[in-house]
């Protein structure tokens, strides 16, 4: 009995002591987790160390580009819309035409002393017509990565046919020190499978990098002069904004200039990257730099806008290529060379004695233009499509000789056309 009783005494007073814990102010001791500490990111992988390298070695001479032109709309899609008409819907097209004071943005980099290089779309809306004047109430300015400042820039040259504008500091302005121009390296040496690193301001986010490779080389896209030119394709992201900016290769070398994309659509409507972006390969800047810096628009779109004023031969002609192999065979004539369909009668090339076809040879129910010259070259070059032969005539002045190889009845002889400004020219005609 008293056992009973002494194991009662004993079950009440651990009873009580469970109780005063729970009654005590503050509750149960519960033990605290340790606050965490941040430790330091990495390892940083070979590979990451060289995208980091690069973007701090280059990164300080990409610049952002805004364009603001008063009383009409900037559509930074322009070029978007020229490739692929139908991508974006009507009401979206229109929220583009409505007129207001509007800004778009682009990027661009350090090229020389005080010269920058962008895609000429990108500056292309705040130009008074072939001009490389501002619009009244337009402007174009760069800002430098770490600075809000806004540097006033002018528009000194531009090469549409590679989408290609040369800007220059305005007002005696000067550089950052760490904006140092780009080194350009040979495209022609690029490699599909190459990695390559952009770096621009998309969708008006300054200096932002995206990391890919060289998917293909050589892709024959039309320009905004409507010359197809060979494309470097990339899958590092570019997106609207990122055009005019530089495409990098691992040495942080400048070899190509994002251009376009094909478009898809991100989740807020707007367009964006899927992976396929094209650039315009360095090599070719190389060879446009020195026209653009004599000033205003040059290469074979310029040349066709300004041909009132520029000589010419004088015929209209077709590529010898356009005829089906059937019909070369039968007419003996070469494969390839511009047919000359008709001649301006006393121009240039009617004083040289070029003779337009002269019958229409049915072949297959199909007439054909025959008897007549095919242009095989010109000064040496091989021409292939007209616009080979309106780059011989790119840079050409009034008294000028062009010397053309002809083809006739299967005979081979040289020409020599002196070059004159015609009074009556067509578009369509070298």
């Amino acid at each position: 009995m008293r056992r009973n009783r002494m194991s009662y005494v004993l079950a009440g007073l651990l009873l009580g002591l469970v109780s005063a814990v729970f009654l005590l102010p503050g509750g149960p001791v519960v033990a605290q987790p340790s606050t965490p500490t941040a430790v330091q990111t990495g390892p940083v992988l070979d590979d990451e160390r060289n995208t980091v390298d690069i973007v701090e070695q280059r990164g300080p001479s990409v610049v952002a580009i805004n364009v603001e032109v008063r009383g009409a709309r900037v559509n930074p899609f322009d070029e978007i819309e020229r490739l692929f008409p139908n991508f974006f819907p009507p009401q979206l097209r229109e929220q583009f035409q409505t007129p207001q004071v509007q800004q778009s943005s682009g990027s661009g980099f350090v090229v020389a002393e005080g010269e920058l290089i962008t895609n000429f779309h990108v500056v292309e809306g705040a130009l008074e017509g072939t001009s490389l004047e501002l619009k009244a109430g337009a402007s174009v300015k760069v800002v430098f990565p770490g600075s809000t400042e806004e540097f006033d820039v002018r528009v000194v040259g531009a090469n549409p046919d590679y989408d290609l504008a040369l800007l220059v500091l305005d007002n005696g302005q000067t550089m950052p020190d760490s904006a140092v121009p780009l080194e350009i390296a040979d495209s022609s040496t690029a490699r599909v499978g190459q990695k390559v690193v952009a770096i621009g301001n998309p969708f008006g986010l300054q200096s932002s990098v995206s990391q890919g490779i060289i998917s293909a080389i050589g892709r024959e896209l039309p320009s905004i002069g409507r010359v197809e030119i060979p494309m470097i394709q990339t899958d590092a992201a570019i997106n609207p904004g990122n055009s005019g900016g530089p495409l990098l290769d691992s040495s942080g070398r400048l070899i190509g200039i994002n251009t376009m994309i094909v478009p898809g659509m991100t989740a807020s409507g707007s367009a964006g990257s899927i992976g396929i972006g094209f650039a315009v390969p360095s090599e070719l800047l190389l060879s446009t730099l020195p026209q653009m810096r004599q000033g205003g628009l040059v290469g074979i779109y310029a040349t066709s806008i300004d041909i009132e004023n520029r000589p010419r031969i004088g015929v209209q002609v077709l590529p010898a290529a356009s005829f089906p192999e059937r019909a070369r065979e039968v007419l003996g004539m070469p494969d390839y060379g511009m047919v000359v369909a008709a001649v301006e009668e006393g121009g240039p090339a009617d004083e040289a004695g070029i003779i337009a076809s002269t019958f229409t040879a049915t072949i297959d129910d199909v007439g054909f233009p025959a008897g007549g010259d095919i242009i095989l070259s010109a000064n040496g070059t091989r021409i292939d499509e007209i616009a080979d032969l309106h780059a011989e005539l790119a840079d050409a002045k009034e008294g000028d000789e062009l010397e053309l190889e002809v083809w006739r009845g299967g005979e081979i002889r040289t020409v020599t056309i002196t070059l004159r400004v015609v009074a009556v020219p067509r578009t369509d005609t070298p």
